[in-house]
């Protein structure tokens, strides 16, 4: 397992989960991710990925919501886990992301190569 791979399962350890309402896709959007990440994501045509870019929706959302949301990159992971990136229907964990955390999530992501999902 690389480097960046451990970090990954260590820093998703430090976002706090919960249930978003079934469905919804009010924070999902076109978003940047590692390269690490991303591999762990089906891949699209470059068709598929001009489609949800003209919608400004991501490629991996479905009529039901995130057809990845297990594998969501870590950005997706931090809406409604900080008052930042707050849900728009008001969910998000019991206790919000430590700060100290959210922090280090943000420096991974602004210290990695990014590519749009």
């Amino acid at each position: 397992m690389s480097c960046n791979r451990h970090k990954i399962h260590f820093l998703r350890e430090l976002i706090p989960s919960f249930e978003c309402v079934p469905g919804c896709h009010d924070c999902c959007g076109p978003v940047t991710t590692s390269a690490e990440e991303m591999a762990r994501l089906p891949r699209k045509t470059p068709a598929e990925q001009e489609v949800a870019l003209e919608h400004l929706n991501c490629v991996h959302l479905g009529p039901d919501g995130c057809t990845v949301y297990e594998e969501r990159p870590m950005i997706c992971r931090l809406f409604g886990t900080t008052p930042r990136m707050a849900c728009p229907r008001g969910r998000g964990p019991e206790q919000p992301i430590d700060p100290a955390a959210e922090h280090l999530v943000h420096s991974y992501i602004a210290s990695t190569r990014q590519v749009l999902v």
